[in-house]
């Protein structure tokens, strides 16, 4: 038989249950009221429930956080490394043209200015591609691409055509640049097969800048680049950029004209440039010298 100091010891434990506390009926009322009190600040409050314990999947979350960061950035890294090149082929595409849109509104000088800077570009983007080992056919094709509006279209438009003869010869260039890009394989290493179209782009240049726009000597130029880019000869890659520390000095130096010389003097020393390439292009620009 159950003592009565017992029930009724149960029958009070029962009456002082408060949703998840059990006080016991050793406690004072004033720990009940206490207990009672924070569980209803806490539900009032849920940032201080938080802080009084924290859900465990928060710091998972973090932690998912600054992976997916890491994460994210080294894909970043990735695809600056994938298209640095491209993006300096597309500047060479702006290049030709924006050149393209001031032969057409007669900035003749503004036109020859943005075709050099597309030939500095157009020897960086191989040369960074080789280095960053981010050669694609996308990148080659991008890069032809340029070239073709760059060297060809926007460098014919310097030639004027006011008749038909004239209009003929600047078909004629265009044709002989997109053979050239076509066919620049020679099968030979480090060899181009013809001459390739920016050192002819940056001749005719120099040449309208220095002579003021001299179209009856343009044109004699021109004719003579077209017989250099279809002639089947051969021409070494220059790689100005990965070769002996003299090129990378001509190269700073082309840098350099265009960004504080004035025109007379970069277009002389852009034609230098060019005409050595072109004349003497084992002799001073092979890869051995």
């Amino acid at each position: 038989m159950e003592e009565p100091g017992n029930k009724m010891y149960k029958e009070k434990e029962t009456k002082m249950k408060k949703g998840n506390y059990i006080v016991s009926p050793r406690a004072s009322s004033s720990s009940l009221q206490s207990s009672v009190a924070e569980e209803h600040h806490c539900r009032l409050n849920p940032a201080k429930m938080w802080m009084l314990s924290p859900p465990s999947g928060v710091f998972q979350y973090t932690k998912k956080l600054f992976l997916s960061e890491q994460t994210g950035r080294a894909q970043a890294l990735e695809f600056v490394r994938k298209n640095a090149a491209n993006a300096i082929s597309m500047a060479n595409l702006i290049m030709g043209l924006s050149s393209i849109l001031c032969n057409l509104n007669g900035l003749y000088y503004c036109a020859c200015w943005l075709l050099l800077i597309g030939f500095l570009l157009d020897l960086a983007d191989g040369a960074v591609a080789r280095q960053l080992n981010a050669c694609s056919a996308l990148g080659a094709k991008l890069d032809d691409f340029a070239d073709f509006t760059s060297f060809g279209l926007a460098t014919a438009l310097l030639l004027q055509a006011h008749g038909i003869l004239d209009g003929l010869l600047s078909i004629t260039y265009v044709l002989a640049v997109f053979a050239r890009l076509c066919f620049f394989s020679s099968g030979i290493p480090f060899m181009y097969r013809g001459l390739p179209c920016p050192y002819a782009s940056s001749l005719l240049t120099g040449t309208y800048i220095l002579t003021g726009g001299n179209l009856v000597l343009l044109r004699m130029i021109a004719l003579v680049m077209i017989l250099f880019m279809v002639d089947q000869g051969f021409y070494p890659h220059d790689k100005v950029l990965e070769s002996q520390p003299w090129k990378k000095v001509v190269y700073a130096g082309g840098i350099l004209m265009v960004l504080f010389s004035s025109y007379s003097i970069a277009s002389l020393y852009y034609l230098i440039w060019s005409s050595s390439y072109i004349f003497f292009p084992v002799a001073l620009w092979s890869s051995k010298v």
